[in-house]
């Protein structure tokens, strides 16, 4: 899975816990556009024997440690093989890996350190669209800037970006709060892509009552980071 001169410089990084019937053809169809890499965290179900059945590279993470640990595993893997850039997704099918031109056209055209995929609000459902809604305006007001989208996994990270966050202690999903975080205090450019608002019957593994206590301690260190800056 090393970068050639005929292949991408840019890594598919796919974190997977416990999406034994979906992870195989999300990478499947990542691997169709970029050297694809899934690290299953930790599942207790048969994720990495259908994520091995595909033309992925997969990496066994045991225990289960959480998502921000899975991306640094991933991240780490990347840099040892000299990518310039990895794109994240979920396997969970929220993500068509038939949009990963959007983020690769956004990269070539503007060099941004982090693009994120940002959703449609409307088009999910109730809960999620309230949930969504408050958090990005409460974490826009924290960073000073408004983000769209600061909950999305679809987004392509710069080497360098990738670099500053690889010593982070998140091990959750606050760890993709803390990539936006990272770019802004670094004065990073950040860049958009609007992509498809996709809800089946996946279920989700936040735990919503920490993942909620987690974010809002996020966007508090946020906000005192930012009034340390701008006093």
């Amino acid at each position: 899975m090393e970068p050639t001169s005929n292949r991408s410089p840019i890594l598919a990084l796919i974190p997977a816990y416990n999406e034994g019937h979906r992870v195989a053809a999300v990478a499947t169809a990542a691997h169709k556009l970029l050297p694809t890499l899934v690290v299953d965290d930790g599942s207790n179900d048969d994720t990495a024997e259908h994520a091995e059945g595909t033309p992925a590279e997969v990496f066994r993470q045991t225990p289960n440690q959480g998502k921000g640990a899975a991306l640094r595993t991933g991240f780490r893997m990347a840099m040892e093989r000299g990518y310039d850039a990895v794109l994240t997704l979920d396997a969970d099918g929220q993500h068509d890996p038939a949009e990963i031109p959007k983020f690769q056209e956004a990269w070539q055209a503007r060099h941004a350190d982090l693009i994120i995929g940002s959703r449609d609000f409307r088009q999910m459902p109730p809960v999620r669209r309230f949930a969504n809604t408050v958090g990005t305006w409460c974490f826009s007001w924290a960073l000073g800037t408004h983000i769209p989208d600061n909950q999305s996994g679809y987004r392509l990270l710069s080497r360098r970006l990738i670099e500053t966050l690889l010593d982070s202690k998140e091990q959750g999903f606050e760890f993709e709060v803390e990539m936006i975080v990272s770019c802004a205090h670094l004065g990073y450019p950040i860049d958009w892509v609007t992509i498809r608002t996709i809800y089946g019957d996946e279920t989700s593994h936040i735990r919503r009552g920490e993942h909620v206590k987690q974010f809002f301690r996020m966007v508090w260190q946020t906000r005192q980071a930012r009034k340390k800056q701008h006093p």
